[in-house]
């Protein structure tokens, strides 16, 4: 089996991707704009060829390396880059290389645009904050009355995390939106109150989930990105049953074949006419491909799992190989910001949390408006244990 692997570098954490199709006996090829030498050691013990081009953002180059590929090893059967920002080129090569694995060109749409997502919602019985495309101001104020007026959401249709997001809570707002709205297609939501949790899961061609795991977000991205919070967030130690009915039906609904997803939902905390009681769950948007940052490394640490080796498993036989490990836990992550400063050292959180640290390292700077600067994830076993390690690492100097 020939697998071409984009970007496999980032974030470095996905090398285990590489190693584990390496151990199912994969041909692992790799393509990055990074010299090879600058790849992590793993990395390159893990690729069985890499071709480095000038730019991932150049398509015929990327394709040229595919190429290159197909003619010396032959027909590609996967491409992947496991990463939002490649999602639509991932499509395209598929499209253009007819690999049958995953997604194509035509279909990339419903993945990528929210106001898409919608009817596969509602197809799934799962219900949504109504949604409009921003075309007038007209158009908008339409929609206000329809929904019951302030807060909305206004958000690009296609995007990433919480780029160019607004938060409309009065007429001014909304006058100053459409004074600096950027060049590119926006839709606004009726705004929901709720904690922003996930349902994450490796399903199988059958659109069956190998794995499943949430995750909870108290704050928003787009809170922690507007208003430079820092974030924290956990992996519960079991999905929630309602969740995980409506993450299973999104999977169907959504056709998610042999891929790794993180779909988020809102965790109603007031509840909304014609979306729910608090308590109940209300879908967000979905993304077609793992979660953000290491939360994969942390759904490892808080499950006792392996899910690197279950999603090369989902590729190579489209089964689960490893078993359930029965020692769930939490695992919680808590960030900081080099423009902050802290009652508690990074000495002190180390000595104090010891061998429940799983992981301790500077972010990419790429990542440091979401993810933080100085990120540390530990072992929890209950959710005083979660609230306490956060407090202690984010607990600021007035």
């Amino acid at each position: 089996m020939n697998f071409v692997f984009i970007s496999p570098h980032f974030p470095h954490t996905y090398w285990h991707f590489c190693d584990r199709l390496l151990g199912n006996g994969v041909n692992v090829l790799g393509i990055a704009d990074t010299p090879y030498e600058a790849l992590e050691e793993p990395l390159r013990r893990a690729l069985t060829e890499y071709y480095r081009v000038d730019s991932l953002e150049n398509y015929d180059q990327v394709y040229r390396a595919v190429a290159y590929f197909a003619f010396k090893y032959g027909k590609i059967d996967w491409l992947e880059s496991n990463n939002e920002y490649w999602l639509e080129q991932d499509a395209k090569l598929r499209t253009d290389f007819n690999i049958t694995t995953g997604v194509k060109a035509h279909e990339i749409g419903s993945w990528k645009h929210k106001s898409s997502m919608k009817p596969l919602y509602k197809a799934a019985g799962i219900p949504s904050a109504r949604c409009h495309k921003i075309t007038t101001e007209a158009a908008a104020r339409a929609f206000l009355e329809e929904i019951g007026g302030f807060p909305v959401i206004v958000k690009p249709d296609v995007g990433v995390g919480a780029a160019d997001t607004w938060k409309l809570e009065d007429e001014a707002g909304l006058e100053d939106f459409f004074a600096h709205q950027p060049a590119l297609p926006y839709v606004m939501e009726e705004f929901v109150y709720g904690d922003i949790c996930s349902y994450d899961a490796i399903a199988d061609s059958h659109s069956e989930p190998l794995f499943e795991s949430t995750a909870t977000f108290p704050p928003s991205i787009a809170d922690i990105v507007n208003q430079d919070l820092d974030l924290s967030y956990f992996v519960l130690d079991k999905v929630p049953e309602p969740l995980q009915k409506l993450g299973r039906a999104a999977l169907k609904s959504f056709g998610v074949k042999s891929r790794f997803v993180h779909m988020e939902f809102f965790h109603l905390t007031r509840a909304r006419k014609g979306l729910g009681e608090v308590g109940d769950y209300v879908g967000l948007e979905v993304n077609m491909r793992p979660a953000g940052g290491y939360t994969p490394d942390m759904m490892n640490f808080g499950h006792a799992t392996d899910v690197y080796k279950i999603w090369a498993d989902m590729v190579a036989f489209d089964r689960r190989t490893l078993p359930e490990s029965g020692a769930d836990h939490f695992c919680v992550y808590a960030s900081r910001k080099d423009s902050h400063r802290y009652v508690h050292s990074h000495e002190e959180v180390l000595a104090r949390y010891g061998d429940r640290i799983a992981m301790c390292e500077r972010m990419p700077e790429i990542m440091w408006a979401t993810m933080g600067c100085q990120m540390y994830t530990a072992h929890a076993y209950s959710m005083d244990e979660v609230q306490e390690f956060i407090k202690f690492v984010q607990e600021r100097v007035d």
